[in-house]
């Protein structure tokens, strides 16, 4: 059990007395935050904020960090403070562990609602401080060590949740080694079966193969040695996810992924780099089209690295990565290797400027998101990022995820850029803007000043800072033609009591404003354009009161039934006789001089020809708890035979349903159809009508007309 001392004597090897002291007065805190807590495992629970620690402190992050580490729980599930934390270990402590917290006090209306909420929180208190990130990866690592204790369905609900997010932004900052035991323990969480499998199957290939491993290691040394250069060579299993996602993108069996060895060579300088490559080339023959130069182009996380991958003499490939100490140290450990541990800075490594320009662009992505499950998502596309070059018209390289087009080349340039852009040219030739890229071609957008984004845009852009930048900017139109339809309908409406906008006095509009809880005449005018407000009502709820002001009265304040149709308080509805809607069907609204509004079903016959006229359109919905009966047209086909009309009519009766209208139309002989007209009370009555008649022998088909 790893206690208190371990970890002062592990943050002892680097760090001064007092900052040690520091993490230990925070280790006092938290246990007496916590006394009596304990997980599901049946532990206390200052145990798991320790585990944590161990795990930063291993990445040798700051005390500040580590002291974070240990009370990262202590505001979310304890009686802890915000101010009180801050009192007693400062504003910059506090920070990371508010970061790190859940939005527990406030309600949300779905668990996915929830989720997408706190991510959104700590992303944006990672961009203020990415060591918020660094705690939470490590804190749900040791979750997933522990994950045995929860139930099955809980289990796999946090391994999708670690393989689809917490893996790839562990990737995108480089820390490799956190990223393969969250992809591991996530993998056999999520498919226990498929891990079992592999894992058995890798443990028989290890056997077969761990003594030509030695040799292709010991002569890959020597070749090294016989060239004068100086390497460690070192060989490894893949792990057993990156076997799995092989298999599964190529549609292999295990017998068919070859390369589940790989071998490391890490040498003193970047030159050496590439005469090792030399070497072992002329050691074992390259394969074509597998050579990768992340030293000269390194990939977005700041990972640099030769990869080659060689044909041996012993029937089967093995990969080769090729770097320095130092680059082998950004592999492993990413932004964590570029930490100042004394200091609390962070020095100008390409990981950390990398992880500063991803970040920088979540911010803005953020900033364009509707909401908080629009954001995850976008957010989660930018998390996939195989990564493709291409070449700015100047030669400056950009990297892009692999799918990505050229509208979304040129919303990585600039949002202006996307939203003015009308065409590109790929290799100095004019492409469409859908045209996805690919390794090495150059990118030129061509801008126009009157341009705006197409909505079209949104089927086949990949980034999500494009999806997200697209959206706002359609929004945003939306909003203001929203207005200017909604001016225009009230106006219109306001004419026919021979009013204008003019003529309605200030107090009317504020009094009008503030009974329907809107801060603006424009938000008032907005849902008018969107159809949520009728411009015939508020029209007459602007009139002065000696005009003939209709006072807005509640069903129970009238005595009469609940309204059918929400929101029409004072306009004369009728249903449409072409579709006959009932309680529950989808429903529109259409604005008809002298009838008032008609109600129609969403997938009435007519809804084609009436939509040429989107200003008369009104969305509509039922009132809940909807009373009466409603007309509604059935065609029963059923087998000529005697009694048969007295069977249907039975039980439509015993349904409790009354039959308004009946006629028979005789096809021939043996099958004749029954037009019915019954008075339902809705769909759900309507339902077990149908049920009830599908029992009868005779009856073969039914449908609504």
């Amino acid at each position: 059990m790893f206690l208190i001392s371990d970890l002062c004597a592990m943050l002892d090897d680097y760090l001064e007395p007092e900052q040690v002291q520091e993490v230990y007065q925070a280790y006092l805190f938290g246990a007496e935050a916590h006394e009596g807590q304990r997980r599901l495992s049946g532990e206390p629970y200052i145990y798991h904020p320790l585990a944590v620690a161990k795990i930063l402190a291993g990445m040798r992050l700051d005390h500040k960090t580590i002291a974070a580490a240990i009370l990262h729980d202590v505001i979310e599930d304890t009686d802890t403070a915000r101010e009180h934390l801050a009192a007693q270990f400062g504003e910059e402590i506090t920070a990371l562990v508010d970061g790190v917290s859940k939005l527990s006090h406030i309600e949300f209306e779905t668990k996915a609602q929830a989720q997408a909420e706190n991510f959104r929180k700590m992303m944006l208190a990672m961009v203020k401080d990415i060591r918020v990130i660094l705690i939470k990866l490590a804190d749900r690592l040791h979750n997933m060590r522990t994950l045995g204790v929860m139930r099955p369905e809980k289990k796999r609900r946090i391994a999708r949740e670690t393989l689809e997010i917490y893996v790839p932004i562990a990737t995108r900052l480089g820390l490799n080694r956190l990223r393969l035991e969250l992809e591991d323990l996530g993998f056999a969480a999520y498919y226990p079966r498929r891990s079992r499998v592999i894992e058995e199957a890798l443990k028989k290939a290890r056997g077969n193969r761990r003594e030509i491993v030695q040799k292709i290691e010991a002569a890959i040394d020597g070749r090294l040695r016989q060239e004068g250069l100086a390497g460690e060579v070192s060989g490894r299993e893949k792990h057993l996810y990156s076997i799995y996602r092989k298999m599964q993108q190529k549609h292999l069996g295990f017998a068919d992924v070859t390369d589940v060895f790989a071998f490391r060579i890490v040498v003193d300088r970047v030159d050496t780099c590439y005469r090792v490559l030399g070497a072992i080339h002329n050691l074992y023959k390259p394969i074509p089209g597998k050579f990768k130069d992340y030293i000269a182009i390194p990939k977005a996380n700041g990972y640099q690295s030769l990869h080659t991958a060689l044909l041996t003499p012993y029937g089967f490939p093995i990969e080769v990565q090729i770097r320095t100490l130092d680059m082998d140290k950004v592999a492993e450990s990413g932004i964590a290797s570029h930490w100042l541990y004394k200091s609390g800075d962070v020095s100008g490594g390409i990981s950390h400027e990398r992880a500063r320009e991803w970040l920088r662009g979540l911010l803005e992505m953020q900033q364009n998101a509707g909401d908080s499950q629009e954001f995850l998502e976008n957010v989660k596309v930018d998390l996939f990022p195989d990564e493709v070059y291409v070449f700015t018209p100047r030669g400056e390289i950009m990297e892009l995820p692999r799918g990505a087009t050229a509208v979304d080349f040129a919303y990585a340039v600039h949002s202006d850029v996307g939203n003015s852009c009308v065409a590109a040219k790929i290799n100095r030739r004019l492409a469409p803007l859908h045209t996805e890229l690919r390794n090495g071609q150059s990118v030129e957008i061509i801008t126009s000043p009157g341009a705006q984004p197409n909505p079209s845009w949104l089927n086949f852009v990949f980034t999500g800072k494009a999806r997200a930048t697209i959206r706002n900017f359609l929004k945003n139109l939306q909003h203001d033609e929203s207005i200017t339809l909604g001016r225009r309908l009230l106006e219109k409406a306001l004419s026919e009591l021979t009013l204008k906008c003019d003529d309605i006095q200030e107090e009317r509009w504020q009094a009008l404003l503030q009974e329907l809880g809107f801060g603006d005449r424009d938000a008032l005018l907005e849902q008018i354009g969107l159809g949520n407000r009728m411009a015939p009502l508020v029209a007459r709820a602007l009139l002065p009161k000696e005009a003939g002001e209709v006072p807005s009265t509640s069903a129970s304040e009238s005595g009469s039934r609940p309204l059918s149709i929400k929101g029409t308080e004072g306009t004369v509805v009728q249903y449409a006789k072409c579709c006959r809607p009932i309680p529950g069907d989808p429903i529109l609204g259409f604005l008809t001089s002298g009838r008032g509004i008609v109600i129609h079903t969403q997938h009435c016959k007519n809804v084609t020809e009436f939509r040429k006229h989107p200003e008369k359109w009104i969305d509509v919905q039922w009132e809940e708890g909807v009373e009466g009966e409603f007309p509604v047209e059935l065609r029963v086909d059923v087998t000529n035979q005697r009694g048969v009309l007295a069977t249907v009519a039975a039980a439509i009766a015993e349904t409790r349903a009354n039959i308004d209208n009946i006629s028979l139309d005789e096809r021939d002989g043996r099958n004749t159809t029954i037009n019915l007209t019954i008075a339902v009370t809705g769909r759900v009555h309507l339902a077990r009508i149908l049920r009830h008649l599908r029992t009868i022998d005779q009856v073969m088909k039914i449908s609504r007309k």
